[in-house]
């Protein structure tokens, strides 16, 4: 857990660009396996761009669910947010930051999502419950959604649709929506492998609402159980974040050529935790969703060929 001052920080010789690189990979490698699998299909500019947003995200993540996420105040976010406006002024304070000026200076990565996803650990701090979907909805698209906006911009989108004369005044079409709710169907996917971990933390993610509408009561959460209103609960829920992932795939085919198999393979593996959910019979109390390593294998010729041909 990396700890902030209370004060400046006294100057301190930091490491290079591509220690701090390697720094971010590491990192990408062993908490986001399997997206970490897909970065490795960009290009090598991009994928150490994308390890580099990945790693400050996960380190804004870890403020409040880390191992010292007791300790984090409001105060300890405001002034992560000020370190965040010192990386994006080119002035790195700790060594995962390197990595992050340098992506900066290479992409076009806009400051407001980052800012967006610390309002999104804000919500973290003081919330455990949703009452609607849309309440929920906004977190996911902070702490998440985010994520697809910061990507977008490293990944590039297609110009080549734009080389006609008749076209060549159009800007080309950015998939900002599509960007979204890729993120928010990660997240809702997030959800629902992590129930059994939130329940320990006496946090319940899934919309009361939708509790309300199949008849299970937050008791019947926190015990764990698994009868048809939890199956049919977890059916509504899936059906929801499988349109996010339809509503993503739709702007792919817009993005930078070689982008398009890195964010194929990183929908399609992610969407497969809800097929193990489904085939674990909706059980994520007792047991984590996983996809294993030669299914994610197996999956790249096929997000391979979707690339090429939607």
């Amino acid at each position: 857990m990396l700890q902030l001052p209370d004060s400046p920080p006294r100057m301190k010789t930091l490491v290079s660009v591509d220690e701090s690189y390697q720094l971010c990979r590491h990192l990408t490698q062993k908490y986001a396996k399997t997206f970490y699998l897909g970065t490795l299909l960009m290009s090598a500019v991009k994928r150490r761009a994308i390890w580099a947003i990945y790693a400050w995200c996960r380190r804004t993540d870890e403020l409040v669910d880390g191992p010292a996420a007791a300790i984090t105040t409001p105060e300890t976010l405001d002034l992560w947010e000020q370190r965040l406006e010192s990386i994006f002024a080119g002035r790195p304070v700790e060594n995962f930051d390197v990595a992050l000026v340098d992506a900066l200076q290479q992409f076009p990565i806009d400051i407001q999502p980052f800012r967006d996803m610390i309002a999104g650990q804000r919500m973290d701090l003081y919330r455990s419950r949703y009452e609607t979907f849309e309440e929920l909805y906004l977190y996911c698209y902070r702490v998440a959604g985010t994520v697809g906006l910061m990507s977008t911009a490293v990944m590039g989108v297609d110009t080549s649709k734009n080389t006609a004369p008749w076209h060549q005044k159009q800007q080309p079409y950015i998939p900002t929506e599509e960007a979204i709710a890729l993120g928010i169907a990660n997240q809702l996917t997030n959800i629902l492998r992590d129930v059994g971990e939130d329940a320990q933390r006496g946090r319940i993610y899934i919309p009361l609402e939708d509790l309300t509408r199949f008849n299970y009561t937050e008791q019947d959460f926190f015990k764990g159980v698994v009868d048809d209103r939890w199956q049919a609960l977890m059916r509504f829920q899936i059906d929801r974040a499988r349109q996010f992932y339809t509503q993503a795939e739709r702007g792919i085919t817009c993005l930078a050529t070689d982008a398009r198999w890195p964010v194929w393979a990183a929908s399609m593996l992610y969407g497969q935790i809800l097929d193990v959910i489904e085939r674990n019979n909706y059980d994520v109390f007792s047991q984590r969703a996983y996809v294993p390593q030669w299914k994610k294998i197996r999956t790249l010729p096929l997000a391979w060929m979707r690339s090429q041909v939607l």
